[in-house]
């Protein structure tokens, strides 16, 4: 029972040891694939003698991708003759000939992907490390082959992680290709080491290709281990763990003196009576860990797949982005480009701005994480309002009713988080309906919420908005997924993915819930619930972005911002508005100037995110020494902001343009005016 017992704990050891490091080796494979398509997309397009004219500032670039992946050793662009055009490690580079490198070879044959080959030591003039590569094919314009685009990685990056963690005695850990090849390998050995695939691990792979244990002498140096392997999803590379099988009978020995210090006679006893009861209990024990691994496995493996698909979506869309901005920054520096172009390319820069920011409000509306503010407004009267752009966007060939009733609804919520739902809402169904149908808009009032959902009651009930269309339906199946973000059934370059989780994360965070109920081939409704709100209530504020800009009044503003470029951005648009400013980096040099003479500016205008003392703590400091100065916050995000609030101070969302800044600043500035001259004479 104690060597079983024994076996089986070091063989669920072993399990655990192989999950960490099969997860650490995919991640690194996909980071260094990342690597390979930023640069693949680097030069898209150039052929040698471009390369050749450009090497030394992609040089920089690939030595820059090198430095921000700990893993690589090197980063090279080849052409097809196996010279290197450009590397990140010297510059020029050297005239050498790689051609007969297995890394090259193989991509000269034909397109096989992403190409693992063995490890190398270096050849002169280079030296360093050992390294095995990492390569796609670089094809030509017309699909010849023109080249290699390679990365070097350093196999002691995997075996410094494996000393981490494999630090039970006996351990070994391994990175091993599908042909035997081993690329890392824990204990370290300075020789090359193969698994033949002809003997009992190749045999074993053979068998079981996915993944499998046995027990083995390694080649490496004779020992004879348990140890377990698992292929790596997507790469033609193997991650293995193991312990010594001396060090698992150490371990046993170790138990079986434990038993007999208490005396052979008491531990044949103990033995029997376990016995007797390990019968009885060994099917409830084991049932209850196999339940115990399987729901821990389940929940692991869903958090992956939620941050993975997260991640990526987050990468791609960002990446497209950035993408058009660095194109078109390249070519506004071009001194011969005509002044339509220029403003054509000014205008992709701005409206991609815009994508950027309204893809990150998303995110942070899924997250419940945006700043939000709450006001009490009618959903009846807005829905009403929209409506007639929800016919606009959603095109004539679909019929829109919207049934709304006679009595006010008021809600509490951001009015126009609240918009962009019911529009995220619409825009999804007329996808469904693939732009012919019905679609129908209800507002209703509501005395409590599906009794399915977990959110708190709310004593004057909720106010509840569906949307439902006569589309093809949702299958049942998908229901748990639809609000994910980044999860979309549409086709490539239709839908973001993060329609329905703004709608998601606006509900739970306003203190409400969304629900859909859907039959396949009969439509699907949505239905945002949100607070109901009783009593009377004024008409909604003037909204920041209504008020009018900002005039040349010379006002004197105070500019706290820790960010050298932004606080440079704000100064020079409010000195082109006629203001005078002065910038300081931090909270305490602001409340050094207002000590020195706080009458000489007009307005505070602070970042909420700083080192020390806080926008939002400067903000109630001044407003504890009772200065009569108006303080309006920016901010990117907030923890703070997204859970308390702006404490009822004017926010100004980043990224923000000239134009709102300048109308922000001249509202805060007008109530003080305002302020003052209702003030009574003194």
């Amino acid at each position: 029972m104690s060597w079983i017992s024994t076996s089986e704990a070091a063989d669920q050891e072993i399990q655990r040891t192989l999950d960490v490091a099969h997860e650490h080796a995919l991640k690194v494979f996909e980071t260094i694939d990342r690597g390979l398509a930023e640069v693949t997309e680097v030069v898209r397009g150039m052929g040698d003698a471009d390369i050749g004219a450009r090497e030394k500032s992609l040089h920089e670039r690939l030595r820059q991708v090198a430095v921000a992946l700990p893993q690589v050793k090197s980063v090279w662009v080849f052409d097809a003759n196996g010279r290197a055009l450009v590397n990140s490690l010297v510059q020029p580079a050297p005239d050498v000939d790689f051609s007969d490198r297995d890394y090259f070879r193989i991509h000269a044959q034909g397109d096989i992907g992403t190409y693992i080959g063995e490890v190398l030591t270096p050849r002169p003039p280079y030296q360093g490390s050992r390294f095995f590569s990492v390569g796609r094919r670089r094809n030509g314009d017309d699909g010849s082959f023109a080249g290699v685009i390679q990365v070097s990685v350093l196999p002691e990056y995997f075996e410094n992680f494996y000393a981490r963690i494999g630090r039970e005695p006996g351990s070994f850990l391994a990175l091993i290709r599908t042909d035997g090849a081993v690329l890392a390998h824990f204990p370290a050995v300075n020789r090359d080491v193969r698994f033949e695939p002809s003997g009992p691990l190749g045999r074993q792979i053979v068998a079981n290709p996915v993944a499998g244990a046995m027990t083995i002498h390694s080649p490496a140096d004779g020992i004879e281990r348990r140890m377990r392997y698992q292929r790596l999803a997507g790469y033609p590379v193997y991650v293995s763990a193991g312990l010594e099988t001396a060090a698992i009978q150490s371990r046993w020995m170790s138990t079986m003196a434990q038993h007999l210090i208490f005396g052979i006679p008491a531990t044949a006893l103990l033995f029997g009576l376990l016995a007797l009861a390990f019968r009885r209990t060994q099917r409830l024990q084991e049932e209850a860990l196999r339940r115990i691994e399987a729901e821990e496995a389940l929940r692991h493996g869903q958090r992956l797949e939620a941050l993975g698909q997260l991640t990526g979506g987050v990468a791609h869309d960002f990446n497209n982005l950035l993408t058009v901005i660095r194109a078109s920054v390249d070519m506004l520096r071009r001194p011969d480009l005509p002044e339509p172009r220029r403003q054509r390319y000014i205008d992709a820069i701005s409206n991609t701005v815009n994508r950027a920011a309204k893809l990150t409000n998303q995110l942070l509306a899924f997250a419940r994480r945006q700043t939000l503010k709450p006001e009490v407004f009618d959903a009846g009267q807005s829905v009403r309002t929209l409506s007639e752009m929800i016919a606009t966007l959603i095109g004539a060939r679909i019929e829109i009713t919207a049934q709304v009733p006679d009595e006010t609804c008021l809600v509490n919520a951001d009015a126009g988080q609240f918009e962009t739902a019911i529009i995220n809402m619409a825009v999804n169904a007329r996808d469904a309906m693939d732009g012919v149908g019905r679609l129908t808009i209800a507002v209703r009032a509501v005395d409590r919420l599906p009794s399915a959902t977990s959110t708190p009651p709310n004593s004057p009930g909720h106010v509840a908005v569906s949307v439902t269309d006569t589309g093809v339906g949702i299958p049942q199946e998908l229901f748990g997924r639809i609000f994910e973000p980044f999860y979309t059934t549409k086709e490539v370059g239709h839908g973001t993915g993060l329609g329905l989780s703004q709608v998601f994360g606006f509900a739970k965070q306003s203190g409400g819930e969304v629900t859909v109920t859907s039959e396949v081939g009969k439509g699907a409704t949505f239905t945002l619930y949100l607070p109901r709100v009783v009593g009377g209530h004024g008409a909604r504020a003037q909204r920041t972005e209504d008020a009018p800009a900002i005039d040349r009044t010379g006002a004197s503003v105070l500019i706290v911002e820790d960010n050298a470029e932004v606080g440079k951005f704000a100064a020079d648009t409010l000195t082109q508005l006629g203001c005078t400013c002065v910038l300081v980096d931090n909270a305490t040099h602001a409340l050094e100037e207002l000590a020195v003479d706080a009458d000489r500016f007009d307005l505070v205008f602070t970042d909420v995110v700083m080192p020390g003392m806080s926008g939002i703590e400067l903000a109630e400091e001044i407003r504890r020494q009772r200065l009569d100065l108006p303080i309006v916050l920016a901010s990117g995000y907030s923890q703070v902001l997204s859970q308390q609030g702006s404490g009822g101070f004017e926010l100004l969302q980043k990224p923000y343009s000239a134009e709102q800044l300048a109308r922000v600043l001249h509202k805060a500035t007008r109530s003080r005016r305002l302020r003052r001259d209702q003030a009574p004479a003194g």
